[in-house]
């Protein structure tokens, strides 16, 4: 496994506890970076990517696979509200799925 293989999370850091950008990789925990840009800290994730990676493998000698995600899943709703979401997919233009997809990124982007 490479350092690209692994989804990371880039956060700013609050100015109040001296600002730059902190870069976690969430399948190695405990693998994380700053740095005072995003890209100093991405370079930085890929320096603690590797030391941890030589840990790991010296402890146990492999590395944990990446999640990966289907991009599918299962949720039961309402009658009523199955009805509702067609009709306003319909009314759109546009596929259940994809209304109920583009429902769940704004729902997301508004936290």
């Amino acid at each position: 496994m490479k350092f690209e293989d692994y989804p990371i999370n880039v956060n700013p850091i609050p100015e109040s506890e001296g600002g730059g950008y902190l870069v976690t990789i969430p399948d190695l925990p405990g693998c994380i970076a700053d740095g005072e840009t995003i890209e100093a800290a991405i370079a930085g994730a890929r320096d603690a990517f590797q030391a941890w990676a030589l840990a790991e493998w010296e402890d146990r000698g492999d590395l944990p696979l990446p999640k990966t995600y289907s991009g599918q899943f299962v949720q039961r709703i309402p009658k009523t509200l199955h009805m509702r979401l067609a009709k306003r997919a319909a009314s759109e233009g546009v596929s259940l799925n994809q209304l109920a997809a583009t429902f769940l990124a704004e729902g997301l982007g508004g936290r």
